[in-house]
């Protein structure tokens, strides 16, 4: 139980980073989706250049960040050493692909439809390679269980690029000010992705005591070692972000109509709402990935493992009642010709409920170096979801990219825990999680009836008492008031 605890002051800490700094960028979903109109296709642009940077990041740090959380708390590895040479090594791959990314600039930015736009993928290439090195600082952070820098800096880059958006977009267009002629043309789109670098070259700076890890020198013979293991977590890696990003990447290619570019725009804002599930698994996962390794030698740490994936598809499945439920409040943060695809947002957030079940079930072939079942299993996935893609994007458009997702994470999910009940049993609760996704569908079947044929205040008003009878049946099966901190003595006398 101090396991969890433990646990859970991390996830509230990373998490509460991680929300707010979400909370905060959802302002520039407004922003743009109300500057930009949804015709242009300019935020699909963003959409499609974002989904390509999110894929690159992976390939960029091909596995280190868990790598290095294996091999520092691993018998007879020197954790500075594993630093040092991470550090070294991925900084080097990332000057590698900046620099070939500009030698073939023109065709590069020819095969991905923008040739009259090189700027954008240089940019975009410079940005996503500075994101990488920071990774392994970021790792640092969370290694040394040093929450609170970690979130500070992560919010710092948010509240930096806001900032520099805000200004850009809305103040000095008001204001009627043309720096440097850079509204010649117009508002560009592309000062998205100036801005982004401009920012995340900044944060660098604030790095410097972790920047002296450089000082233990780079071990080849330790990094053969850590490449062996890191490589199928590369393949996991990039399976698992393609079933996040891969229909973003595919659709321009699929769609047979000509407003593509229209239409990814509204399925990427669309898809913002859903974030908050993303939010969650980032959260649990950048407190959980360390927990997970530093417990591992503990004699009930399979029995912690089980209760925490209870308590995650718990908080997730309340997370997706609260959207839902304010799903006509929520529906603001983009623009009016954005939301005819709101659609997508409940199945946009029950695929990123079952990614996060499987970064739970992951770590069964990660803690018994594995990791090559990984790599099977998303791979899979990742298979599916590409022929959902396919096959249904000309049919249904954007649906189908928020069901592939579903289908990519579901079936990576089933093949993680029939597979790892074999090779690492745990006992997982699966009558608990069971009700709980019973009650959770339920409730979600009553909200859809409410929003759809009451007004918006009686639908809020039933939503919200929806949501106290969820918090109810949590309380009563797993946080009873006997065990709350202060009142919690009061009922433990009556009982």
């Amino acid at each position: 139980m101090a396991n969890l605890k433990s646990l859970a002051k991390d996830t509230a800490i990373y998490g509460l980073s991680s929300i707010i700094g979400r909370f905060l960028n959802y302002l520039l979903v407004p922003l743009y989706t109300y500057v930009i109109n949804a015709s242009s296709g300019g935020y699909g642009v963003v959409t499609n250049l974002y989904a390509y940077t999110a894929l690159l990041l992976v390939i960029l740090t091909y596995g280190m960040e868990t790598t290095f959380f294996r091999f520092s708390n691993k018998e007879g590895e020197d954790p500075d050493k594993v630093y040092s040479t991470i550090l070294t090594s991925v900084l080097t791959t990332s000057v590698l692909f900046v620099a070939l990314v500009i030698g073939f600039i023109r065709p590069i930015s020819s095969a991905m439809g923008y040739p009259d736009h090189p700027d954008y993928i240089w940019t975009m290439a410079l940005t996503v390679a500075i994101d990488a090195f920071q990774c392994i600082p970021y790792a640092y952070l969370r290694y040394k269980k040093r929450p609170l820098k970690f979130a500070a800096l992560k919010l710092g880059f948010i509240f930096l690029n806001i900032s520099l958006n805000l200004l850009y977009f809305v103040f000095l267009p008001k204001l009627g000010v043309n720096p440097f002629g850079i509204y010649d043309n117009g508002i560009q789109v592309g000062w998205v992705f100036y801005i982004n670098l401009f920012c995340t070259a900044f944060m660098t700076l604030f790095f410097f005591g972790e920047l002296k890890g450089f000082k233990s020198g780079f071990d080849w013979s330790l990094m053969k070692r850590m490449l062996s293991y890191s490589w199928p977590i590369l393949v996991l890696g990039i399976a698992g972000i393609l079933n996040q990003t891969a229909s973003q990447i595919i659709f321009p290619y699929v769609y047979k109509g000509e407003d593509g570019a229209a239409q990814l725009g509204i399925y990427g804002a669309c898809i913002k709402i859903a974030m908050i599930m993303a939010m969650i698994t980032q959260a649990f996962r950048y407190a959980y990935e360390p927990f997970v390794f530093g417990s591992s030698s503990e004699r009930d740490s399979k029995e912690t493992y089980a209760k925490a994936m209870k308590y995650f598809i718990l908080f997730t499945l309340l997370a997706f009642l609260c959207v839902i439920g304010f799903m006509d409040i929520l529906k603001y943060i983009i623009g009016e010709d954005y939301r005819v695809g709101l659609k997508v947002v409940p199945i946009v957030m029950a695929a990123e409920i079952l990614m996060g079940v499987y970064f739970n079930l992951s770590f069964w072939y990660k803690l018994t170096d594995q990791t090559l079942w990984g790599a099977l299993f998303s791979g899979i996935g990742c298979l599916v979801l590409f022929a959902i893609n396919i096959i249904f994007i000309p049919k249904i458009g954007y649906m189908a990219c928020a069901w592939a997702g579903v289908g990519g994470y579901g079936t990576a999910t089933l093949l993680s825990y029939f597979v790892g009940q074999k090779k690492y049993p745990i006992d997982y609760p699966l009558k608990d999680i069971f009700l709980y996704c019973l009650a959770a569908a339920a409730l979600y079947a009553c909200m859809v009836l409410a929003n759809d044929h009451l007004g918006t205040w009686a639908a809020l008003g039933v939503n919200v008492v929806l949501i106290l009878a969820f918090c109810a049946l949590i309380a009563w099966r797993d946080f009873p008031l006997s065990s709350l901190p202060v009142i919690g003595k009061y009922f433990r006398r009556k009982a």
